[in-house]
């Protein structure tokens, strides 16, 4: 590390270690948020709650947070103006990129902003697997009961990853259909399911162990090239990520997958200055709610990862971390690509949604194309092109 850089960190854990008093001035927000997570008693709500709780003793400030079961659920809010942001997961980047649900003619791009991210402890993407299912590897999910959640694309696309890593698809289990999250853990306790894509911190992971068919989370180990290169495949954003938090989570962990979740976001149509000061709040707060939850560790300043991420920042966000000296050139561009990819995105939307065709099929279709091309031209690569 460079000397300024070595310099604005030691700054930056300075300000971390100021009583927060010597920033409220600074910080301007209104006395009710709205934010949207994934459903009661999911790690991302609980530490929306715990993050609440700081808010309010610092600035009165009321923290509601709306329970969504699915992607749509939870995103429908941001975009109808109900909720100001989300601490969701990919079905962020998906929105952006207007597949699955968010490729529809109801929904369509849209501007999603990122505040920033949570990379836990724990592994935010896993099986939860039934222990007496006889499952040891992710291989030995053939034929195996497999959740897949209804409107939820972003927990059903980490599910087909962690298979394709086995070399599966949804075609080499018995797939059962589930409503959320929360009911898919229900149906594994209950024998109506064996396997479903949790995180290892979440609080549903608690209630799986203690039953009588108990938990176990499959490894994906780094070692596997082969097996890694077709996560990437399917979901590029993921990474090798040692598990070390959670519920049947074994004494020094597991080789498993790491994303970022939860991850808060707005819209661009989010005012810079309410943007700015939850950023900040975020990170003058932390000491107060990184224990009020399990995984809220994991929204420390050294994890945020801004120089690779594939959401654009929203420009009060950036407001705060160049205030804190933390934008480098890097993020810069990669700011700007991102944000030029969201064009293209829309741009390609509107254009083919004016002649687009009524039948919902042919829509479906003709999109995945137009989107493709379109971001092929401008040099960027589509990541998906059929769902």
């Amino acid at each position: 590390m460079g000397s300024t850089r070595l310099i604005e960190a030691l700054a930056f854990a300075a300000a971390f270690c100021l009583p927060s008093p010597a920033f409220s001035a600074e910080i301007d927000l209104p006395r009710t948020i709205v934010w949207t997570a994934y459903n009661t008693g999911s790690s991302g709500y609980n530490q929306a709650v715990a993050i609440g709780s700081a808010l309010k003793n610092a600035y009165g400030v009321n923290l509601r947070v709306l329970p969504g079961k699915n992607d749509v659920s939870r995103l429908s809010p941001l975009r109808q103006g109900k909720a100001q942001f989300s601490a969701t997961g990919s079905d962020s980047i998906y929105a952006q990129e207007a597949i699955y649900t968010f490729g529809t003619r109801k929904w369509g791009p849209q501007p999603i902003r990122l505040l920033l991210h949570n990379v836990a402890d724990g592994c935010a993407v896993s099986f939860a697997v039934a222990a007496d299912a006889g499952v040891e590897t992710l291989a030995d999910l053939k034929g195996k009961r497999v959740a897949r959640v209804r409107g939820a694309p972003a927990l059903n696309k980490a599910a087909e990853s962690l298979m394709a890593f086995a070399g599966l698809t949804w075609d080499d289990v018995d797939v059962v259909e589930v409503g959320g999250a929360a009911s898919s853990i229900d149906a594994i306790i209950s024998n109506d399911l064996d396997a479903a894509i949790s995180a290892t911190f979440s609080t549903f992971m608690v209630k799986m162990e203690a039953s009588p068919r108990g938990l176990y989370h499959p490894p994906s180990p780094h070692g596997d090239a082969a097996g890694w290169e077709r996560i990437n495949q399917t979901v590029p954003w993921y990474f090798p990520h040692h598990c070390q938090q959670g519920a049947a989570v074994p004494d020094g962990g597991y080789e498993g997958v790491g994303t970022a979740y939860p991850i808060l976001i707005s819209t661009a149509r989010e005012p810079a200055e309410l943007v700015y000061s939850v950023t900040k709040a975020m990170y003058v707060h932390y000491d107060e709610y990184k224990d009020g939850a399990p995984g809220a560790n994991g929204w420390m300043w050294d994890r945020q990862q801004i120089e690779t991420v594939f959401l654009p920042f929203h420009d009060g966000a950036i407001d705060y971390y160049r205030e804190a000296g933390l934008w480098t050139e890097a993020a810069e561009a990669n700011h700007r690509q991102n944000l030029a990819r969201q064009h293209v995105i829309q741009d390609a939307w509107s254009v083919y949604i004016e002649n687009a065709p009524d039948d919902d099929d042919a829509f479906n279709q003709g999109w995945m194309a137009a989107r493709a091309e379109a971001l092929r031209a401008k040099g960027h690569a589509p990541v998906f092109e059929t769902w």
